[in-house]
């Protein structure tokens, strides 16, 4: 975000900023950036090798299928904000996290999103999920995760890639193996 941008709109969600913005033959124009909380997105992997998807429904919105995840709170880093969503949508916390990739999805939006591994898992205690959340939580094996990569309630776009490729060759399979297992 410009260090000149103003805050014009404070949302729940979003906030809006706009700035005088100089163009290329010299004029200048109104921009606007969108803000939000980072997000994390945790992949957790069971101790039988499996991973943890959840069908998530929310008010307003159809369901989908995802791992877990969602918003920080302000102040949060990226590794608390993902152990504190996988222990309030599983109930499980991880011995380890690993950073699969941090992205950025839009240019339009200041919004960064962490997709974790999670290895180790535990369950402490049962989910605690807010109230517009109905999550329930469903085991897959690798084969049944790439399977769903071309499913439209597939939510995780940012992994399609690597699945699609894992599913048509042998050596994008056995990396993505080894990232997700170790």
């Amino acid at each position: 975000m410009p260090t000149d941008a103003v805050q014009v709109f404070k949302g729940i969600l979003f906030d809006v900023y706009q700035w005088q913005q100089e163009l290329f033959d010299g004029s200048f124009a109104t921009f606007e950036k969108l803000s939000r909380n980072d997000s994390a997105v945790i992949i957790p992997i069971l101790p039988n090798g499996k991973l943890l998807l959840a069908y998530d429904e929310q008010p307003g919105r159809d369901p989908v299928i995802t791992f877990p995840g969602g918003q920080g709170e302000e102040g949060e880093s990226s590794e608390v904000m993902a152990r504190r969503e996988l222990l309030e949508e599983t109930g499980y916390e991880a011995d380890e996290l690993i950073l699969l990739r941090a992205s950025q999805p839009s240019s339009k939006i200041d919004w960064a999103i962490y997709t974790f591994i999670a290895r180790g898992l535990r369950k402490v205690q049962e989910a605690e999920l807010d109230a517009g959340e109905r999550i329930t939580l469903r085991e897959v094996t690798l084969d049944e995760l790439i399977d769903m990569a071309e499913d439209p309630l597939f939510q995780n776009r940012e992994l399609v890639i690597d699945l699609v490729k894992a599913r048509y060759d042998t050596e994008a399979r056995a990396s993505l193996e080894k990232l997700l297992f170790g």
